[in-house]
């Protein structure tokens, strides 16, 4: 029997302005969110850092608004992040 294949979530193509938050609410890093669904998100990173296995991801510097994420996979500078409680 064959496996059937997970839909997987819409994606709203975005391109915003973003930032990440490392977990402790410090060192928030400009981004741009490439697109966006309910489940997660595909982020580019400008700059030779790597992100974090955890951060925070808002549309709005203040670490407090914003939703918690793992990052899922990475190809150069750009990444996707599942959201996470």
């Amino acid at each position: 029997m064959a496996k059937t294949k997970a839909k997987r979530e819409t994606r709203k193509s975005l391109k915003r302005s973003g930032w990440i938050t490392l977990e402790g609410g410090f060192a928030a890093r400009p981004c741009v969110v490439e697109d966006l669904s309910s489940a997660g998100a595909k982020i580019t990173l400008d700059g030779p850092d790597t992100p974090p296995a955890r951060l925070r991801l808002g549309f709005d510097r203040d670490a407090r608004s914003g939703r918690n994420c793992e990052v899922v996979w990475r190809r150069g500078k750009s990444f996707g992040v599942k959201f996470v409680r």
